[in-house]
């Protein structure tokens, strides 16, 4: 297995804990172990963080173009537009 191959498959495995700690913490009524949950939270996300450095680095990650002020605008007025019933 070749690097790149590995940096993606560790993104995809970090991101996947990322989103179970999400639930986790929504889900739990004892305030030690939410303060536990967010706190290794951070940390993946700090090694998330790590890793797409290094994937941009290498060029094994291309983010997508910045988005151009109208399409921020757009987004935000569908996002901040009262729901229909």
């Amino acid at each position: 297995m070749n690097e790149k191959t590995m940096v993606a498959d560790t993104l995809v495995g970090v991101n996947g804990e990322l989103k179970m700690f999400a639930e986790y913490i929504t889900q739990s009524e004892n305030k030690e172990l939410k303060q536990c949950l967010k706190q290794m939270r951070n940390q993946c996300e700090m090694s998330q963080e790590k890793l797409y450095e290094l994937a941009r680095e290498k060029s094994y990650y291309v983010p997508a173009a910045k988005a151009t002020q109208e399409e921020v605008d757009h987004v935000k007025n569908i996002l901040t537009q009262p729901a229909m019933k």
